[in-house]
């Protein structure tokens, strides 16, 4: 080896460990805000009751817009969930987007629908809407459902904006289950806030392997699969370790598209969802944000760490690597689209730190990971490799990797509590131990397909084929053979 080449390997090593250290650094300040938040949330809440609040009088009313796609395997039990919500003014509409399977046909038939003539304005440009349908019978008198020609869920959302008739929306996977109290928890922010409140979102679970029954969660159990297992780590680290302190300091960037509440008005002055990203959820935010920025209009974003809505994960790793390759582009994309907003003061908090930490180190990270172990099989083949050293800093963040998922398996209990069972602790502290080795090359190396195929000019999802909860799957099974032989 040369003295050159060494000089420059070494230089590469030592910014690969600046990069680990400062990524370690970022992850424990996390965990410590996150804590803080947490702690301050239980104190202000721990004695309120929600029930008393459902009785107010001037409770805002709520449309909650849930796009549908080819949702027949649990159309009938999801829209069930909504339309029995604990909230006293809400209308239900679900958007069928094209669907090409027998969505709106068991839509129908379980909801008694009937196709009417209702105005509305195009307030955001979307594809042609086919028809409004309501229910003939008064227990619906609050759904509708929107059925319009297949443009993504993007495209579905702006169509529920148009029609919808309130002020404040939810926009919600259908297949998601809501908890009774998940209503009145995630308008809480908007309540008496001397801010503008543009938006509120909330803590998302993993339902895979639950016991519903009638769109209700009866009874929380661990997912069988290793794949659905691990990602119940991953959403405490998302969502009670990353959004919470996010929230603490007012940095947060994403509202999950599976369970979020916006202001209407702000969103159609932004033009509404954006239909060329895969990344809506967090585009959208991000642009909302920015746009009270520029107004130099006061405002603020609620998170609520309970429990709030369910839902199913990928089962199947093909899927699996769908889903995080259009994260990885959806991430990348919003990211170029408000590259304006990069460390410029006029942003604040989000230009000077919520922007550069998702830049270095959600989009990057797994590129970084990727070239790092590249340059550990050139040197493998080329050079010699001192062992004792690799060995050691590979124990150390693998135990790292380990030490962040314990945490925020404990920042679960000390709040929540939703996995009681010794067990089940148990099951999920194996499953941290084997996710890094089993579970996040498969991630990493799918953001990096991901970030090719934005190169590429990628623009589609991918089939994001569901399992359907499996306890219904009977049911589901008798509405099938009914509507075939109707």
């Amino acid at each position: 080896m040369t003295d050159s080449s060494s000089t420059v390997l070494h230089i590469i090593s030592i910014i690969f460990l600046i990069y680990g250290v400062v990524i370690s650094v970022g992850y424990a300040l996390i965990s410590i805000f996150s804590i803080l938040e947490i702690k301050d949330y239980k104190r202000k809440n721990n004695y309120e009751d929600e029930n008393a609040l459902l009785q107010a009088e001037d409770l805002p009313s709520v449309s909650i817009l849930a796009p549908a796609y080819n949702e027949g395997l649990n159309i009938v039990e999801n829209v069930r969930s909504l339309v029995t919500i604990n909230y006293p003014s809400v209308e239900i509409i679900i958007i069928n987007d094209g669907s090409s399977d027998h969505t709106l046909d068991f839509l129908i038939t379980e909801y008694e629908l009937e196709k009417v003539n209702t105005m509305y304005y195009d307030a955001i440009k979307t594809k042609k809407i086919r028809g409004i349908y309501k229910s003939r019978n008064k227990a619906y008198k609050h759904l509708t459902v929107i059925d319009k020609v297949n443009g993504g869920k993007s495209d579905a959302l702006n169509a529920g904006i148009n029609v919808c008739t309130h002020k404040l929306i939810c926009c919600i996977d259908v297949d998601c289950i809501l908890e009774d109290n998940a209503m009145i928890k995630l308008v809480k922010p908007f309540l008496n806030n001397q801010r503008k409140v543009i938006a509120s979102g909330g803590v998302i679970r993993v339902a895979n392997s639950c016991v519903i029954e009638d769109g209700k969660i009866v009874e929380v159990k661990l997912p069988e699969k290793f794949i659905a297992r691990v990602q119940i780590l991953e959403y405490f680290r998302a969502f009670l370790m990353g959004r919470m302190a996010w929230s603490k300091v007012d940095g947060l960037l994403i509202i999950s598209g599976a369970f979020g509440m916006f202001d209407k008005e702000v969103v159609i002055d932004c033009g509404g969802y954006n239909t060329k990203t895969v990344g809506e959820d967090m585009e959208l935010l991000v642009r909302m944000r920015r746009l009270m920025l520029e107004r130099k209009t006061k405002y603020s974003v609620g998170f609520i760490p309970d429990p709030l809505c369910w839902t199913e994960v990928p089962q199947d790793w093909k899927v699996l690597r769908r889903q995080r390759n259009r994260w990885a582009r959806g991430t990348a994309e919003t990211l170029w689209i408000h590259r304006k907003m990069l460390l410029n003061p006029k942003y604040k908090v989000l230009g000077l730190l919520s922007i550069p930490y998702w830049f270095l180190f959600e989009w990057l990270a797994p590129i970084i990971e990727f070239l790092g172990l590249l340059l550990f099989v050139f040197l493998w083949v080329y050079y010699d490799i001192n062992w004792m050293y690799f060995l050691t800093f590979f124990a150390v963040v693998y135990s790292f990797a380990i030490l962040f998922s314990v945490m925020s398996l404990f920042f679960e209990e000390y709040s929540f509590q939703q996995y009681k069972k010794p067990k089940a602790i148990v099951r999920l502290l194996l499953t941290a131990f084997l996710e890094p080795i089993l579970f996040h090359p498969v991630v990493t190396w799918s953001a990096i397909l991901g970030n090719l195929d934005l190169l590429r000019g990628k623009k589609n999802w991918g089939e994001m084929t569901r399992s359907g909860f499996t306890n219904s799957v009977k049911k589901k099974k008798e509405k099938r053979m009914e509507y075939r032989s109707s």
